[in-house]
């Protein structure tokens, strides 16, 4: 039976579930999740502001 992928927005939902529920130090947190700390400092922000919604891909257009 083949690993199964997670999309980006559903790591994005676990990692900040996983931030909220505090289990792990942020640092220990964004290595499980193979991120760095300033992209997880990043979803947090969007998740603070936006809520789930904010954790969506945004445009990069200018």
């Amino acid at each position: 039976m083949p690993w199964r992928e997670l999309k980006p927005m559903d790591e994005k939902v676990l990692f900040i579930a996983d931030y909220l529920r505090e289990l792990y130090s942020f640092t220990v947190l964004c290595e499980r999740f193979g991120i760095s700390r300033k992209t997880g400092y990043k979803w947090v922000e969007r998740y603070r502001h936006a809520g789930l919604e904010g954790l969506d891909e945004q445009s990069r257009r200018p």
